[in-house]
């Protein structure tokens, strides 16, 4: 057994020590050893994880906004992809009137700081910077393909409140035709109510079907992003960093992306934390892989 080995160094120091020296326990050096095999498993399942991924098309990196552990995955799994194969990074948190910001940010014509002041970063998306910065960094250094996915705020807005009927003209120019926003999926109607009904409902008094317009419109404009680019560079791997809801169980980004693209296209999804109890109540296909982060480091 794997503590075995390890009691036994810790033995054999045992003479060189000083007298005052209190040797482990038993259970601690076993302690130390299962975390040794957990961390050496887990590393080895990333490992093979990554491995998958580089054969894929589109990489679906789902995180939770705030979750600093979310993002350092997202990261890590970006510069180990950006080694295999040349990359493309699009980008949630980045609406589709901001690409040129973007493009200017890459071509070193914007600061940082410009960047966040530019793309309306602070009222559009509203996630501390620092989550998403080591990306963005990483990107600009490399020189990485950086694109803006989502919806203008006003034009989701405007759905969730009196729906896509209710679209002018101007409300059209960064979204899919209206006839490519599918509402269909009876599934993913009621999977978003049950959770919308956990969290008390639509904010602000919305009809459940507006709301879901909203979201559907969402993933559409997100995975005419994708697609467009996909097509346009066949070399290069997209890797979507978006929020679960637009990835999980594949009714958000990644079905309509398959639409558009077709059967020869490979896609993954990465669930980046292990799901929660509601998910795995379910037998549906949640996501094509589970990053498990390591857990913090324990101060001495």
């Amino acid at each position: 057994m794997l503590w075995h080995s390890g009691l036994v160094s810790a033995l054999l120091l045992l003479p060189l020590a000083a007298c005052s020296y209190d040797p482990p326990t038993l259970a601690e050096v076993s302690a130390q050893s299962s975390a040794q095999s957990q961390a050496q498993s887990q590393a080895q399942l990333q490992a093979e994880i990554l491995t998958r991924l580089e054969t894929a098309d589109v990489v679906y990196l789902a995180e939770t906004h705030d979750d600093p552990a979310d993002h350092q995955a997202q990261l890590e799994i970006i510069q180990s992809l950006d080694q295999a194969r040349e990359i493309a990074i699009a980008l949630e948190m980045f609406q589709r009137p901001f690409q040129p910001t973007l493009d200017r940010y890459l071509a070193g014509e914007l600061t940082e700081a410009e960047l966040i002041a530019q793309s309306e970063y602070e009222t559009r998306w509203g996630f501390p910077w620092e989550l998403y910065a080591p990306i963005m960094r990483y990107a600009k250094a490399n020189q990485i393909p950086l694109i803006a996915l989502n919806t203008p705020a006003e034009v989701t807005r405007k759905v969730a409140q009196t729906g896509l009927d209710s679209l002018a003209e101007a409300d059209l120019r960064y979204i899919p035709p209206l006839a490519e926003i599918d509402t269909s999926d009876t599934d993913y109607q009621d999977w978003l109510r049950q959770f919308l009904e956990g969290h008390g409902g639509p904010h602000g008094g919305l009809s459940f079907e507006n709301f879901f317009a909203a979201q559907v419109l969402w993933d559409e404009t997100m995975a005419e992003g994708v697609a467009d680019y996909a097509a346009a560079h066949p070399d290069q791997q997209v890797i979507v960093l978006a929020g679960e809801g637009h990835i999980i169980f594949d009714y958000g980004i990644p079905s309509r992306v398959a639409r558009r693209l077709g059967a020869d296209l490979t896609q993954y999804s990465v669930l980046l934390h292990p799901p929660d109890a509601t998910l795995t109540e379910t037998d549906d296909h949640i996501a094509d892989f589970f990053w498990t982060s390591a857990p913090p480091a324990k101060p001495e």
